[in-house]
């Protein structure tokens, strides 16, 4: 955890002349409506405390709403672009607390995340909004991240729309399907069972499944805690 000090995402230190203003900061308008029933249904399902990696972070608006509600949770966010980098890292400088780190250059489906090794094993990953708008491989690479960094006792969050059965389970979320395969065909909502096959593979759990707003879905895919733990 570094605190509220000037740092380049990945954690090293930079000069303070180059830590981004507040002019960096983006801003997401999906953040502002689900960013209090995910901060419940993670306050459900999170471990008390330990180290959390956030993926695809994007402007960092869920970290900084969401590290303000779990306190007793180290957030470590990450995102691979440079630029959103930069965003979430003014977002930490100007209102994060000291549980919120500085960013992470996390590319998914990289086979080495790089992750420091003081926050390992991880109590838990989370991932809003990010494996139906990035192809099937970043699934795949999320869910091989879980089975190689989370602690026994740990899980996966995601959150975002899913098929189910095979089927959309709302209008709206066939035209966003449809909206998503138009700018990139690798791109689309995802299908629940074909995501909980991929959580199997890597030793999680099936998921706790609770239905959001808008028919999105928040699931929790647990690690089961070692037999040792419990000798």
């Amino acid at each position: 955890m570094t605190g509220r000090s000037p740092a380049t995402p990945g954690g090293t230190e930079s000069r303070a002349a180059s830590a981004p203003g507040p002019e960096a900061r983006r801003h997401a308008p999906a953040t502002a409506r689900n960013r209090a029933a995910i901060a419940e249904a993670l306050q459900d399902w999170l471990p008390g405390k330990g180290s959390l990696l956030e993926l695809a972070s994007g402007t960092g608006g869920h970290a900084l709403y969401l590290s303000a509600r779990l306190p007793s949770i180290d957030w470590l966010p990450s995102e691979p672009d440079p630029a959103l980098c930069r965003s979430i890292e003014a977002y930490r400088l100007s209102d994060g607390g000291a549980n919120l780190s500085a960013p992470l250059a996390v590319d998914v489906t990289a086979a080495d995340w790089r992750l420091p090794e003081t926050a390992l094993p991880l109590a838990a990953m989370v991932c809003i909004n990010m494996i139906h708008i990035a192809p099937w491989a970043a699934a795949e690479g999320l869910f091989a991240g879980a089975a190689r960094y989370l602690a026994p006792g740990g899980g996966l969050f995601l959150y975002g729309p899913f098929k189910r059965g095979g089927a959309h389970t709302a209008p709206s979320n066939a035209a966003f399907d449809e909206s998503l395969r138009a700018r990139d065909p690798a791109w689309g909502v995802r299908d629940l069972e074909a995501v909980s096959d991929l959580a199997r593979r890597a030793g999680l759990a099936p998921p706790l499944i609770r239905e959001m707003p808008a028919n999105n879905l928040s699931l929790w895919f647990a690690r089961d805690a070692d037999p040792k733990d419990g000798q």
